[in-house]
């Protein structure tokens, strides 16, 4: 294929050559071709650190709502008491994740969660420099949230964030709950994005349906966060990060356990449907996004 200025080629869609004349009659402007050009292979190129900004909005974005709805039930149940079920603080959230998936996955990956950044770069669908970047983003927009709700609720944040059911059960417990918990999410995740199992958007119909699930029977004893971001935010803004460590460990040692079952069913990496899942649509997927 032809090559633009910067020796990237050139997409099938754009011209080859400069057309004879313009819609208007006139001759074309050849800057203006060249331009539309390049900005079509740069959006379709991974590799192109130029629109990283959209998909760090994305994450921010689709945190913040996550935590608006998870945080919110636990915060709104305090602030007007027996309105809000425990069943609708488990399921709200997951269908507010399913809602972010469908409508900006194809941004940013809608990954939403640090443990399952950090899981689709163990997998190598997705390049390690930019995961400090989704964590990053991830935690400000859950803090966000939490200081939102706050802020409007007039309740501590605290009475939306997760703690482990002490005494009754120890922060261990809790640990061994979140691990359990995250390693069936990210599966799930990882699952339904892989190869010829890739369902599409239809899979943030698995990914809420497991949220929902795990929150109805596991959210006892440890509030079934999987997500370190989402705990982060409310435990940042109240002040009180009791048990924290609970949520980053458990979560993040779930996904690397999913990882590892993953490899074994399916062999490293998720393939093109993998990477295109952990990417976002908006740019190239690529099998291996770190590989030269």
């Amino acid at each position: 294929m032809a090559s633009n200025r910067k020796g990237r080629a050139r997409p099938a869609s754009a011209p080859a050559a400069r057309p004879a004349a313009s819609a208007s009659g006139g001759p074309p402007d050849a800057d203006e071709a060249f331009a539309l050009a390049r900005f079509q292979a740069m959006v379709e190129d991974f590799q192109d650190t130029s629109q990283e900004w959209r998909r760090l909005f994305s994450e921010f974005l689709g945190t913040f709502l996550l935590v608006l709805v998870a945080a919110g039930g636990g915060m709104m149940g305090q602030a007007f008491p027996n309105t809000i079920s425990r069943t609708a603080a488990v399921v709200a959230p997951a269908l507010m994740v399913m809602g972010v998936i469908l409508f900006m996955g194809k941004i940013s990956g809608a990954h939403l969660n640090p443990a399952v950044s950090i899981a689709f770069a163990l997998r190598m669908d997705f390049p390690w420099q930019r995961v400090p970047g989704y964590i990053v983003v991830q935690l400000a927009g859950a803090a966000a949230a939490a200081w939102f709700l706050q802020a409007v609720v007039n309740v501590s944040a605290y009475y939306g964030s997760n703690y482990p059911a002490t005494p009754t059960y120890s922060n261990f417990s809790a640990f061994l709950m979140e691990t359990a918990l995250t390693f069936g999410l990210v599966s799930v995740i990882l699952g339904t994005a892989s190869g010829a199992q890739n369902i599409g958007v239809i899979g943030a119909l698995g990914v809420a349906s497991y949220i929902a699930l795990a929150g109805l029977w596991g959210s006892p004893i440890s509030g079934a966060s999987m997500n370190p971001a989402r705990t982060f935010g409310p435990d940042l803004i109240s002040a009180n990060f009791g048990g924290y460590w609970v949520y980053v460990a458990g979560p993040i040692a779930g996904a690397v356990i999913a990882v590892g079952t993953a490899y074994v069913l399916r062999g490293l990496g998720g393939g093109r449907a993998g990477s295109a899942a952990a990417q976002g649509g908006l740019f190239t997927k690529v099998t291996n996004p770190d590989a030269s």
